[in-house]
């Protein structure tokens, strides 16, 4: 059986070992494959693998010897998962890898707006303590989360998890989503979309891309938050309308945001966040610590093996 992963490198830039998918037939690894070379190196063979790699109506049509798809993510948009139902291909993505790893990061984020402990560190580097005339200075005013109230945008795994960690710092968790659950509301109050924009000092987003969802975080509903509230976005990039955040910090009616997605990836030159007072932007690292990648390895080598054994798991296309 040939395996084929397209784009391997963003999983295992050399630190992982690709021993599982070896054990279960003839691999070949590229760490990145561009459009134009996607259905050649796809050839004949019965599994594709696929982060980010388009795997499109045309591809699946181009390449009939494919018998299964599996992504080395959560996100499943970068398939045509209609016309790979409709050939009988099973499709199947990696749902909890990155759980605890992503709700870290939100505090990661969150926790340099509150103290900008990068920037201070870097001035203490620079002499300016040294210099100081004062046992201590800061630049920034210095936030205490205690107290204060985040909504979280979406409360499925890993918006619980980071209910939790919020809880824990002594802030009150409001939370927006269509499924409520028993277990949400053991860590905070349910409530509507209004009341959270209203009521939040943080709001921090966990909500899949959706018609719904999309430009969720735009003009009108940036002018229903507080003043000074801060948005935290380690979903997806398209939930936030850019401009009107990017307007909303220059303004300062938004104090900050931490954001570790944007809408187009690698981000654009042009995009306007690049600009905007007080906006942190990692380059979609929440999900990347050794520890998950390798729990994400693993998952989609199970996924592979499972399919094989005739008992497919974690299918998107069903």
């Amino acid at each position: 059986m040939k395996i084929v992963i397209l784009d391997g490198y963003t999983l295992n830039p050399g630190d992982l070992s690709w021993s599982g998918f070896e054990n279960l037939g003839t691999l070949t690894v590229y760490d990145r494959t561009p459009a134009d070379k996607i259905v050649e190196r796809i050839g004949d063979a019965e599994i594709v693998i696929t982060n980010k790699t388009p795997v499109t109506k045309e591809t699946i049509e181009a390449c009939p010897n494919i018998k299964y798809i599996g992504l080395l993510a959560t996100g499943y948009n970068v398939v045509d998962i209609d016309t790979a139902k409709a050939k009988g291909i099973p499709v199947t993505n990696i749902p909890t890898y990155g759980t605890m790893a992503v709700a870290q990061f939100v505090f990661a984020l969150l926790l340099e707006i509150c103290h900008n402990v990068g920037h201070h560190s870097k001035l203490v580097s620079q002499g300016r303590w040294t210099e100081s005339e004062d046992f201590c200075f800061w630049d920034y005013p210095l936030l205490e989360l205690f107290g204060k109230t985040i909504g979280l945008i979406g409360f499925g795994r890993i918006g619980r998890v980071t209910g939790k960690i919020a809880a824990a710092l002594g802030m009150k968790v409001l939370a927006c989503d269509e499924h409520e659950c028993e277990d949400g509301r053991q860590i905070g109050e349910y409530v509507e979309l209004g009341y959270l924009l209203k009521n939040a000092d943080v709001i921090s987003l966990h909500c899949p891309l959706l018609p719904s969802t999309q430009g969720l975080i735009n003009k009108e509903n940036i002018a229903k938050m507080k003043d000074g509230a801060i948005i935290i976005n380690t979903s997806r990039g398209p939930v936030i309308d850019e401009q009107a955040l990017a307007d909303a910090l220059n303004s300062g009616k938004i104090a900050a945001a931490g954001l570790d997605v944007v809408s187009v990836e690698p981000i654009k030159a042009d995009n306007p966040l690049l600009k905007a007072k007080n906006c942190i932007i990692t380059p979609h690292i929440a999900w990347a610590p050794k520890e998950a990648r390798l729990r994400l390895m693993n998952i989609a080598t199970e996924n592979l093996k499972a399919f094989i054994d005739g008992n497919a798991v974690n299918v998107v296309n069903l």
